[in-house]
């Protein structure tokens, strides 16, 4: 299987998926958005956008199933696709920056693939196994920080998931006080391909789905980062919660999640 080839192939179906859902950013109107959970938004651009990712994937894999945040879970046993057609819905439908298409391959569990394209500054970021990260064409790499008190971190707030909200807010608190600043864009696939390129030392997070982080946890993986659960855990991708850094301050920040949320 060529990735490379593959990669460059998803490259170009983000770019024209990502030109209708710019297209649509001015036609949407309130009618056309639904709330298919609390504060959960959805309309016509997302499932067109993954209509339109789905068809054409199939075109380039047909033996393999589907992941995807609307039309839900058909998988196959080996190689399956995980979609995010819009993420940063909620940023979309208020006339807000940012918000990405996040398209990662599995094989048999393991990411090999994965682009995030974040449509507001065209800026697609790419990975696939063996190779290196990318965005645009050129090589990235997480940053060199080696202390908390050195780096930007970025987060996401919970919106329908309120049970870890004393722990969440205590390690905010903290954060806050000693860190150069907290970033909350409303994209997890552009929070972390942030972090692939450098621009923040930390994205965590509760409460996400495998569409969210699928592709960009894989970049942040090749362009030198790590990741981790809140528990230290391997599985970021079907957990419930993520930490990712550019590895210098992993610990530290791990020591920090683990405190506050008494997991050790």
């Amino acid at each position: 299987m060529q990735l490379e080839n593959i990669t460059q192939q998803i490259i170009h179906i983000c770019a024209d998926v990502a030109s209708f859902i710019n297209e649509q950013s001015g036609k949407l109107q309130k009618s056309d958005i639904i709330e298919k959970g609390a504060h959960d938004l959805v309309s016509y651009v997302d499932r067109t956008a993954e209509e339109m990712i789905v068809e054409r994937l199939k075109m380039i894999l047909p033996e393999a199933g589907f992941l995807a945040e609307e039309s839900g879970s058909n998988t196959s046993e080996t190689y399956n696709w995980i979609i995010d057609p819009l993420d940063g819905t909620t940023n979309f439908v208020h006339g807000i920056p940012i918000y990405s298409i996040s398209i990662a391959l599995q094989k048999n569990l393991e990411t090999i693939i994965g682009v995030v394209h974040e449509m507001n500054q065209n800026e697609c970021f790419y990975a696939w196994q063996g190779g290196s990260a990318y965005l645009n064409g050129v090589k990235i790499n997480v940053s060199k920080a080696e202390k908390l008190d050195q780096s930007l971190i970025a987060t996401g707030f919970p919106y329908n998931d309120f049970s870890r909200m004393e722990a969440y807010l205590s390690l905010f608190n903290e954060l806050m006080r000693n860190t150069r600043g907290i970033r909350r864009l409303g994209s997890a696939a552009a929070d972390l391909a942030y972090v692939a390129c450098g621009r923040f030392e930390v994205f965590y997070e509760y409460g996400l789905h495998p569409w969210d982080v699928a592709a960009g946890a894989f970049i942040v993986k090749q362009a030198g980062g790590k990741l981790n659960g809140f528990d230290g855990g391997d599985d970021v991708v079907f957990g419930k919660d993520i930490m990712a850094s550019n590895g210098f301050v992993h610990e530290e920040m791990l020591q920090l999640i683990q405190k506050h949320f008494r997991l050790k």
